[in-house]
């Protein structure tokens, strides 16, 4: 996997029409050649609401440059760093990444802990309410890391997988059985995902509440 670019940002005023909330989604890339990681966050990125976002199970959001031709397709002027990313960068995407999967990167140690689910900040921040939908059907969603040594890393360069389990779920697997519907809901499938010790206990919390209303519905 190798780094396009990092991308960091502070709270500031995100408006559609008369609405307006306070977001880090506007990222600048950093000009340095090395970022201090800690166990939250890169140094100078900051996140507006610390219940959605941020924390240690989301202390960086890595996002494949591959997929800015499918949004500049559908009519959005983005590039890398445009959808609120902290890392672009290109290699292994959503369908070859796992949950658990431990990278080293400079002096530090990270592990993907779960996709990204699209909020209405990032319509507001491209300014069209379906954006969410088009991410979620196209499962275009990069992927957070959890930081398990923190250390300086680089703005560019390559990252080196050094652990990973072949039976957790892909990135991409996880995201669309998620928000799958109707008959391609696979619940024995998600209660075998949401076993995987590495996955983030947010998303694992909402997809045993999907599973309960799946049951309900009996």
């Amino acid at each position: 996997m190798t780094l396009g670019g990092l991308f960091v940002g502070r709270p500031a005023p995100l408006v559609d029409g008369e609405r307006e909330v306070l977001s880090a989604i506007r990222k600048e890339r950093v000009a340095a050649g090395e970022v201090e990681l800690s166990a939250t966050q890169l140094a100078g990125d900051r996140q507006a609401d610390m219940v959605s976002h941020g924390g240690p199970d989301k202390a960086v959001y890595m996002y494949p440059a591959a997929h800015y031709p499918f949004w500049r397709s559908l009519g959005y002027e983005l590039e890398p760093g445009g959808v609120g990313e902290n890392a672009s960068v290109t290699g292994p995407d959503e369908s070859e990444v796992r949950i658990g999967d431990v990278w080293e990167w400079g002096g530090a140690l990270v592990q993907v802990s779960q996709p990204r689910s699209p909020c209405f900040k990032f319509g507001m921040r491209l300014g069209r309410k379906q954006a969410v939908a088009q991410m979620i059907e196209s499962a275009r969603s990069g992927w957070y890391l959890r930081v398990l040594r923190t250390g300086p890393v680089p703005t560019g360069g390559g990252l080196r997988l050094v652990e990973r389990d072949a039976t957790a779920p892909t990135v991409r697997e996880l995201f669309t059985g998620s928000f799958a519907r109707g008959a391609d809901n696979d619940p024995a499938r998600l209660r075998e995902m949401i076993g995987t010790p590495a996955l983030a206990g947010q998303w694992r919390y909402a997809i045993e509440g999907k599973l309960a209303r799946l049951e309900a519905r009996r």
